[in-house]
């Protein structure tokens, strides 16, 4: 199968209920609704065939039809925005090999280039089911932050393991500091894989690290780490969005 046969499709999980920022995709930011500006900013990736918000919730299906968004209703009980993803797939007929990209809809400045990043291994191996972002960690605080998972990978950039826990430790610290690398929350998958994982049951690892790409791993699929240069910048609360507002006014 040749590349230009593949489709790209972006899909953005948009749930309105949370703990800590209840109605975040509709949170405005300079006279913008958040989902708008991710939604914007998805559509300036060439690569992409597609860009669908999916979500359980009338408020943002409205919101998303009112800027002319696509949308896609999904059911209110899933426990990840990965069983959303799947679901939205599905419902939107995409097709087996096609790519499927997950982004987040709380990262309302995501460089635009990342999903080209993202992307490549599959376009360029029809072998890897999934990909994600990893990011040279740069504020020593992070490093012990379990808010901030941490991966090792092996010499052809294939994860080894993810984890909320300082990886690798070291064991002598004389020997050297280990360079730290951080997990970044934007996937792709080969849409035939994003069904197998939803399908497949929770892992051990995963059950206790809350880390969902784990189950993958344990189950004896590969994820394909890319480096990037551009950390994230996610908004989980009132506070951090108004941090990304004066961003984008330039103010930070």
């Amino acid at each position: 199968m040749k590349n230009n046969d593949v489709q790209v499709i972006a899909i953005i999980p948009a749930r309105y209920k949370s703990n800590r920022f209840p109605g975040k995709p509709l949170a405005p930011i300079n006279g913008k609704p958040m989902i708008q500006h991710v939604v914007e900013r998805a559509r300036k990736v060439k690569l992409l065939s597609r860009v669908v918000v999916a979500t359980d919730d009338e408020r943002i299906a409205r919101c998303v039809e009112a800027f002319d968004g696509e949308y896609v209703m999904t059911r209110d009980d899933h426990v990840s925005g990965t069983d959303r993803l799947a679901e939205a797939a599905e419902t939107l007929g995409v097709c087996e090999h096609d790519i499927v990209v997950n982004i987040q809809g709380d990262q309302p400045l995501f460089p635009p280039e990342i999903i080209d990043q993202v992307t490549r291994p599959l376009l360029e191996d029809p072998n890897v089911p999934m990909s994600t972002l990893i990011y040279k960690i740069v504020r020593e605080e992070e490093i012990e932050d379990p808010n901030h998972v941490k991966t090792v990978f092996d010499k052809d950039n294939y994860a080894l393991y993810f984890s909320r826990s300082a990886i690798p430790f070291q064991r002598n610290p004389g020997e050297g500091t280990p360079t730290y690398y951080k997990h970044l929350g934007v996937y792709g998958y080969r849409k035939n894989f994003l069904l197998t994982f939803v399908g497949l049951p929770e892992g051990e690892w995963e059950h206790f690290e809350k880390l969902e790409q784990l189950r993958a791993l344990e189950f004896g699929y590969r994820i394909k780490v890319v480096l990037t240069i551009h950390d994230s910048v996610e908004v989980d609360t009132e506070e951090q969005l108004r941090q990304v507002e004066k961003l984008i006014n330039g103010g930070g």
